[in-house]
């Protein structure tokens, strides 16, 4: 699984055969899982144009040979914080327009007040997104993990983020009574906000793109536990192209968790949190009047007034 996988564009250097989605990992080229993936995502002359929640600093070499076989690439990203720096741009009297949030769930906010009371970079965020499900035994090795690893953590269990086999999915009691210590539980976070707050020195997360990019754009260094499809390669990206975190994937340990934890938020502290500081800033720069996205989301518009005309 630790072999190098060579043939994909961009990606020969260090992408092994454990960082490729569970679809990949087949016996037979005509696994119908595998088939169905294939016929989806290939590109076709029916495409004029790709729109990517991406910047090109970050996946150049990839958009490079991604370009090769559709032209018409509109890289916009980070979009949500794109979004935010147009906003800000208007220059009229009137109250800007309100984003609604992304959330699937109620936010607590009562973790903000927690945040506040916790020093500079002292808290990893733990959050494992709207669709992982953990088994019992997988939570208890995060939860061991965590605590031992001597630093405060603000989690988010989701309803309905734990299964058993015997259908059991309730929080196990000496988690409850144990985060009174040094943790904190939310069933849902404004996580845009917690990214953000001044307390948070890293990310537990099973890297989604869209809380791998919000992750960048807070200069958040993580540490990655994917799930399924993109997430397993994105969680490579970030420990092995960007170095702005570690890859537990395959993995669900409570000694290697510890472990990581601490290489976090103590023993490679200044290094992640240099790179990640690095990357934050490409990213702010790519949304920025000039940047590239900025000019990719006018060039977009353009391209569609074209397509109308």
């Amino acid at each position: 699984m630790d072999l190098l996988v060579k043939s994909v564009p961009g990606m020969e250097g260090f992408l092994r055969r454990r960082d490729l989605p569970g679809f990949c990992r087949v016996d037979e080229v005509s696994d119908p899982r595998l088939q169905a993936i294939k016929t989806d995502t290939r590109l076709t002359p029916r495409a004029q144009a790709v729109i990517l929640n991406t910047f090109e600093n970050l996946e150049g070499p990839v958009l490079s040979h991604l370009g090769t076989r559709m032209p018409n690439l509109f890289t916009i990203g980070p979009l949500h914080y794109h979004l935010k720096s147009r906003l800000s741009e208007e220059k009229t009297t009137t109250t800007p327009p309100s984003t609604a949030s992304g959330s699937f769930w109620e936010e607590d906010r009562s973790c903000i007040e927690w945040l506040d009371r916790k020093p500079t970079k002292s808290v990893i965020y733990v959050s494992f997104g709207s669709i992982t499900v953990l088994l019992r035994d997988q939570l208890m090795e995060f939860w061991y993990g965590l605590v031992n690893s001597g630093q405060h953590f603000l989690w988010v269990m989701r309803p309905g983020s734990i299964t058993e086999k015997d259908g059991e999915s309730q929080i196990p009691v000496e988690i409850s009574e144990g985060m009174k210590e040094r943790g904190y539980m939310v069933g849902w976070a404004p996580q845009e906000e917690v990214l953000n707050h001044h307390s948070i020195g890293g990310f537990l997360t099973h890297s989604g793109w869209n809380s791998t990019l919000e992750s960048i754009v807070a200069g958040v260094p993580m540490i990655c536990w994917p799930y399924f499809a993109d997430q397993t390669i994105n969680s490579r990206f970030v420990s092995e192209v960007w170095k702005i975190g570690l890859d537990t994937k395959d993995t669900c340990d409570r000694v290697v968790i510890e472990k990581m934890v601490r290489d976090l938020m103590v023993v490679r502290k200044d290094e992640f949190i240099q790179s990640a500081n690095r990357m934050a800033k490409m990213a702010r720069e790519a949304v920025s009047e000039g940047g590239s996205s900025y000019c990719n989301l006018d060039r977009l518009i353009e391209y569609i007034r074209s397509m109308v005309a």
